[in-house]
């Protein structure tokens, strides 16, 4: 299975809409499952002081965490660039993970990595920020970022453009060989 993680949780996002366009993109060109995790579907009532408990692990971080991301060979994430790095949801989501099942759920796992920004370099720090992280956890981050770039202007309406899908597309080659 592959883990498509689409790392904000904010409302009708266009992380969302490249992480919904990258599923679409991977269904074909995998021989794998795909399951897609989107943090704004998260319930919020899960980043609480509970959260730090392998008791009172939420059971819906629980679930996502056996069903998809213990299940899974490989996780995708595509992250926003929130303030020159990437979001305190996905990093809430990481921390509360990493309580139950912590190197199941980590050690060896490989990731590859996707930024999405306003600017132009496509949340390059943010990928940089999230791969130290990840690499600290013992993960194998693909070494092939892709950098989305001026989001705005590679979208028609509530789509990604043609060329930013040949772009994601080209890139899902290498992710899927990875």
């Amino acid at each position: 299975m592959i883990a498509l993680i689409a790392g904000t949780n904010r409302p009708q996002s266009r992380t969302r809409v490249v992480t919904d366009a990258l599923h679409d993109i991977l269904i074909h060109k995998a021989d794998h499952e795909i399951g897609q995790i989107n943090l704004e579907d998260i319930a919020h009532d899960i980043y609480n002081e509970d959260m730090y408990s392998k008791e009172s692990h939420h059971e819906q971080l629980s679930d996502i965490q056996d069903s998809v991301l213990l299940e899974s060979d490989l996780w995708v994430i595509v992250s926003p660039e929130y303030n020159g790095s990437f979001p305190g949801a996905l990093k809430m989501l990481i921390d509360a993970l990493s309580v139950r099942k912590y190197a199941e759920t980590f050690k060896g796992r490989k990731v590859a990595l996707v930024g999405v920004a306003a600017g132009r370099a496509g949340n390059l720090r943010g990928m940089d920020h999230l791969t130290g992280l990840l690499n600290y956890l013992g993960m194998h981050v693909y070494p092939n970022k892709l950098p989305v770039s001026s989001i705005e202007k590679q979208m028609n309406g509530d789509e990604l453009g043609e060329d930013a899908i040949k772009t994601l597309e080209s890139w899902a080659d290498g992710v899927v060989e990875y």
